[in-house]
């Protein structure tokens, strides 16, 4: 209950710091004109902004989880499993990770491609503004960090230690990380929660948070640059 409940406290830390960086950006690019609803939706996709509220939020999501371990006299590192994979661990957890892709790209292509409309909109928008570096630091460094950080890092840790166990903890983890991912559709949530199952055991059996940080990178990294290709 408590890992939960700080995972929520975090949560809503992330929720309010982005909404407000977010809020600020919209009110000073709409230097007081009438915007509908529309033109706001438009202007908060812009990716560029996104990823500006990606780095502003992330930090401040992450020092509520350091609080929280340290008020339990805990060390940050050591709870987060902050350790550094071996090369033959990042080198299987990357090909599964190339194979999970390839899988869902295959889907894709059979059954219809299905994810976030907002996506390519928010790549376009970056590019045109000059701001894919910004894109890119935000959904592909900070997110990454700040999601494991949180999920595989302090959730799985309170949740693989009590009732739910390693198993139980990945698939709730799973679940979880799955549902925050509100820009998609069922169709696409289902292939972060695969996803998500991946990088949970990845995590159980390295005890490296490190080393789902970097997959999760690399996932989206890769999605960055052939986003750009695609369009």
């Amino acid at each position: 209950m408590e890992t939960t409940f700080v995972s929520l406290l975090a949560y809503g830390v992330f929720t309010l710091t982005s909404g407000l960086a977010m809020g600020v950006l919209l009110a000073m690019r709409a230097a007081g004109r009438t915007l509908s609803q529309a033109q706001l939706h438009a202007l908060a996709t812009q990716g560029h902004w996104y990823g500006i509220a990606l780095m502003v939020s992330s930090p401040l999501t992450v020092a509520v989880l350091w609080i929280a371990i340290r008020m339990a006299r805990r060390d940050f590192a050591e709870y987060l499993a902050l350790n550094w994979p071996s090369g033959g661990e990042l080198f299987r957890a990357l090909g599964i990770a190339a194979m999970l892709m390839v899988a869902e790209y295959v889907a894709a292509y059979f059954f219809g491609s299905h994810g976030s409309a907002d996506e390519p909109y928010a790549y376009t928008s970056a590019r045109q503004s000059g701001g894919l570096l910004i894109f890119l630091i935000g959904g592909c460094i900070a997110a990454p960090v700040m999601e494991e950080f949180v999920i595989r890092g302090f959730m799985f840790r309170g949740w693989s230690q009590s009732l739910p166990g390693p198993a139980g903890a990945i698939v709730l983890t799973s679940v979880v990380w799955a549902l925050i991912h509100t820009q998609y559709d069922w169709y696409g949530r289902f292939w972060i929660f695969v996803t998500g199952l991946a990088l949970g055991h990845f995590r159980w059996r390295s005890n490296s948070t490190w080393l789902t940080v970097i997959v999760h990178s690399a996932i989206n990294i890769f999605i960055f640059f052939t986003m750009g290709l695609y369009l």
